[in-house]
């Protein structure tokens, strides 16, 4: 008897024009975790679909139990235990939870009428199995990111799930929710359950996986056991060329203050926050979801206004009173949410790019359409921007790709400092490599970033100095080349919670 699971074998999907999978494969035990890790355009999502019978491939079988089975549509997934949890959500937020669990097999009366006691003791039962105290009764859209994803999970049970599909589940969570989700995880597998987990996020892999296979350009690479491959060795297979150093290093030479702030307050949000910003240096801002650090760069560029305290530019004092006087004196921001903030999807890759410079291509009433597409092109090319022509609609692009149309909207002005939160949020590690080689690059033109991260190997390998706030206040300033892991976590942690 075989030792899998489910087996995949050869599996090919062709688009028209597009061989989205080639030949792979993949294995999955009874009680594993199994990460699934490869660069946007790897082919994960149309491996998913394929499992999912979303998508019929042109070749290759599917294996479960030792039988070969036809995946001809989603139903068919879901009669043989196989669920999935997408990182954008499927429910409906007018709902109840219960309701949310049970649609589409709910528990009925002769009569056809829904068995209301029932529904909501069988909620509450899956809810209580995962350690969760959510009512039954609460509206789902009521519920955080985190507790509607432990719904997903109470759904997939409610129907005999047997492989659980994850995919980017900790990409909205905060460091304590992953870690809640971690152990959710966890003993899903000690009950037998096998887990698909698609993660750009190395952490979720160490900390979960058994084995992890790598997809690149839509081929099978490998299987690894997780506990014997290293970063190095597991980037050089993503992106099928060697990095030396996913980090790299900073040569830029740390100049004159750029921003500095004394005592800044917000009340209600944070108190007396103290630091400044050179030429050529990384800032880190970091520390615990809620510790105020978006709220300090959301008021150092213009978003809201301060209490107490002040913001120097050069040395002088000044009042910052919108985003748009911000930009004008040489403050941008890379928002943590690029789609809702950042980007304006419709729009093509120029027109993004050259908004916040417009004046300069301005002639009289009309634009210069010419001196607009150079713009674009420049920046096309000097970040390595993936996309066919200028003219593409940023929703048509991969996360990295989004991002660096971003930082490119920053360039395109006047900014001297660059304010950058959670720049590598959602992106694959080959567009993470290229993002944090343009911020080294940035820093040895005299750029200043200030960058706000959760990800601690982030903060300590790509930062000059570390801000750690807790509780909305400074907790300390650490040179990165002093900090480990440990001790910004320690920082960051509230007082009572200290060990």
């Amino acid at each position: 008897m075989s030792e899998y699971l489910l087996e995949m074998r050869n599996i090919t999907k062709i688009f028209p024009g597009v061989r989205a999978l080639d030949n792979v494969n993949f294995t999955l035990k009874k009680g594993e975790i199994h990460a699934l890790m490869g660069e946007n355009g790897a082919g994960k999502s149309t491996f998913i679909k394929v499992l999912t019978g979303v998508h019929r491939p042109e070749g290759g079988e599917i294996i479960l139990d030792g039988k070969r089975i036809e995946m001809h549509d989603p139903l068919v997934a879901a009669k043989h235990g196989i669920a999935a949890i997408y990182q954008h959500l499927a429910l409906y937020p007018d709902l109840t939870v219960a309701e949310n669990i049970f649609m589409g097999h709910e528990k009925m009366t002769k009569m056809k009428s829904i068995k209301w006691r029932d529904t909501n003791k069988a909620a509450r039962d899956l809810l209580k199995s995962l350690g969760s105290n959510i009512s039954p009764t609460d509206r789902m859209g009521a519920l955080s990111v985190a507790q509607q994803q432990l719904v997903e999970i109470a759904k997939a049970l409610s129907q005999n799930m047997r492989i659980l599909i994850m995919d980017e589940p900790t990409a909205a969570l905060s460091r304590r929710e992953s870690e809640e989700l971690y152990a959710i995880a966890s003993r899903l597998r000690d009950q037998g359950i096998s887990i698909i987990l698609i993660s750009h996020r190395f952490e979720d892999m160490y900390n979960l996986a058994d084995r992890v296979t790598v997809f690149r350009d839509a081929q099978y690479i490998g299987t690894w056991p997780v506990n014997g491959i290293d970063n190095a060795t597991l980037v050089k297979h993503m992106v099928g060329r060697s990095i030396d150093q996913f980090f790299p290093k900073g040569n830029a030479k740390i100049g004159n203050t750029l921003l500095e702030v004394k005592n800044l307050s917000r009340t209600g949000y944070f108190a007396d926050v103290s630091f400044s910003l050179h030429e050529g240096e990384i800032l880190c801002l970091t520390g615990l979801v809620g510790a105020g650090r978006t709220e300090v760069v959301e008021t150092i560029s213009g978003i809201t206004k301060p209490t107490g305290g002040e913001i120097l530019l050069k040395g002088k004092p000044v009042r910052i009173q919108s985003p748009n006087q911000a930009m004008k004196m040489g403050i941008g921001l890379l928002p943590e949410d690029r789609q809702k903030q950042g980007l304006f999807l419709p729009w093509s890759i120029m027109d993004n790019i050259t908004l916040p410079a417009i004046d300069r291509f301005a002639k009289g009433l009309f634009l210069s359409g010419k001196q607009e597409r150079a713009e674009g092109e420049k920046y096309k090319d000097a970040l390595r921007i993936r996309a066919t022509s200028v003219d593409d609609t940023a929703s048509s692009l991969s996360g990295g790709n989004q991002q660096k149309v971003v930082v490119s909207k920053l360039l395109s002005g006047s900014n001297r400092i660059l304010i950058m939160d959670e720049p590598t949020k959602g992106v694959d590690v080959g567009s993470k490599a290229q993002i944090y080689e343009i911020m080294r690059n940035l820093t040895e033109q005299g750029f200043g970033i200030l960058m706000i991260s959760s990800e601690l190997p982030e903060v300590i390998n790509m930062s000059d100095n570390i801000v750690v706030m807790r509780e909305g206040r400074v907790s300390t300033i650490i040179p990165a080349s002093e900090a480990t892991q440990e001790s910004v976590l320690s920082a960051g942690m509230p007082l009572e919670k200290k060990a």
